[in-house]
C-alpha cells in the first residue's frame, strides 16, 4: 500500500562451509562471510602469524574484561589494526550497547573496503565474539536471531553466546529494524524535516577515513552499566 517502508538488505554472500566438524577446530579461527574470520584468542597468538597473513587479515577485534588483559592482548600491533572492546562473559553484561557500533565497523571494513579483512576473536570465540557477530549478519542482512545463529554455527560449530547475550540479539532484532524504518521514512512521513541518506540500509556512512580511527580505539563498559 502506498506509504509503505520496505526495507533493502545486501544478499548474503557465500562462504566455503566445513563440512566435518572436528573438537581441534576449536582452537582455530573459521571464515563466517568472505573477510569476516571468527576464532578464540589461540588464533591470535604470536605462533599464528604466519596463518593469519596467509588468510590476509587486516583488521582484529580483541574482546576480554579489564581482568583478562594480562593474557588476551593484542600481539602484533604494527601488523594489524585493532579494536580491544572491554566485555565480560557475563548473561548482566550489556553487550547490545556495542552491536550497532561493531556492525557499521565490520560493514565499512568488508562490504565497502572490500579488501579488508577481520578476525573477531575472545578467550574460547564461543560467546562474545560470536554474539557480536550474528549482531553484524542480524544488521547487515536483514536476518532474524535464530537464522544468524545458524548460519555462524554451521561454519564455528562450537558457539554458544550465554544466555543474557541471546535475549539481547533477539531483542536487537526489533531495535535495529525500527531504526532503518525510520531512517527510510520521509520527512512528512516523521512529521518534521531532516535530511536523510539516500539509498538502502547498505549505504550507511561511516566517519572511519582510511581505517584510521581503528587502530586507536580501545573500547571500554562503564562502571556499574
Amino acid at each position: 500500500m502506498d506509504g509503505e517502508i520496505k526495507l533493502q538488505f545486501p544478499s548474503l554472500p557465500a562462504t566455503k562451509e566445513d563440512l566435518d566438524w572436528a573438537y581441534p577446530m576449536r582452537r582455530d579461527m573459521q571464515e563466517i562471510l568472505p573477510g569476516l574470520f571468527l576464532g578464540p584468542y589461540s588464533a591470535a597468538m604470536k605462533s599464528k602469524l604466519p596463518i593469519l597473513e596467509t588468510h590476509g587479515i587486516t583488521h582484529i577485534v580483541c574482546v576480554r574484561q579489564d581482568i583478562e588483559a594480562n593474557f588476551i592482548k593484542p600481539n602484533f600491533p604494527h601488523t594489524f589494526r585493532y579494536l580491544v572492546l572491554d566485555i565480560a562473559d557475563n548473561p548482566v553484561e550489556n553487550i547490545i550497547r556495542y552491536f550497532p557500533m561493531v556492525s557499521h565497523i565490520f560493514f565499512f571494513l568488508i562490504l565497502l573496503k572490500l579488501k579488508r579483512k577481520v578476525l573477531v576473536h575472545g578467550n574460547a570465540g564461543i560467546s562474545r565474539s560470536a554474539a557480536l557477530v550474528i549482531a553484524y549478519l542480524m544488521e547487515t542482512f536483514g536476518m532474524k536471531y535464530r537464522d544468524a545463529f545458524t548460519h555462524v554455527q554451521e561454519r564455528r560449530f562450537c558457539i554458544n553466546p550465554n544466555v543474557g547475550f541471546v535475549h539481547q540479539l533477539q531483542e536487537y532484532e526489533a531495535i535495529y529494524l525500527a531504526k532503518l524504518t525510520i531512517k527510510m521514512m520521509s520527512p512528512m512521513q516523521l512529521g518534521r524535516s531532516f535530511s536523510l541518506q539516500a539509498g538502502m540500509p547498505g549505504s550507511r556512512k561511516r566517519s572511519l577515513e582510511d581505517d584510521e580511527d581503528f587502530g586507536a580505539m580501545q573500547v571500554t563498559t562503564a562502571q556499574n552499566g
